[in-house]
């Protein structure tokens, strides 16, 4: 895995949780601007998603016997931020935005699972 990316993923993560949860604390629902940071992030994720597919069917693997956690991890890590924007368009009231932190934090939190894996860290299983 890229370092630098996954971390630059967590990052912008952790920076759209900030930014949803400020608006969540103002009252606020989830607005466009809001919706592009999540695709800028989401499309962070998708380049991950890309090199990781890419190093793995290039004969690289996780350290330990856990490629199938980590492919686990990045398949979902992109599936995140979609999932809470529909949640969020359903619920066009602060909870939209509080949704939206709350899974950008999860987002942040399944990078540094996803780069634990690979370093050969503890699997789930």
């Amino acid at each position: 895995m890229l370092t630098p990316l996954t971390v630059a993923v967590a990052v912008a993560a952790l920076l759209l949780a900030a930014w949803c949860g400020y608006a969540a604390l103002r009252d606020q629902p989830v607005k466009d601007w809001h919706y592009l940071g999540m695709g800028v992030v989401l499309l962070l994720t998708i380049v991950q998603l890309a090199i990781g597919v890419l190093q793995l069917s290039g004969g690289e693997r996780p350290s330990g016997d856990s490629t199938v956690v980590f492919a686990s991890y990045l398949v979902a890590v992109p599936l995140c931020l979609p999932v809470v924007a529909m949640v969020s368009l359903g619920e066009r009231t602060r909870w939209g935005s509080a949704t939206v932190a709350a899974g950008a934090l999860v987002l942040a939190v399944l990078q540094l699972r996803l780069d634990d894996v690979w370093a050969g860290g503890v699997s789930v299983g």
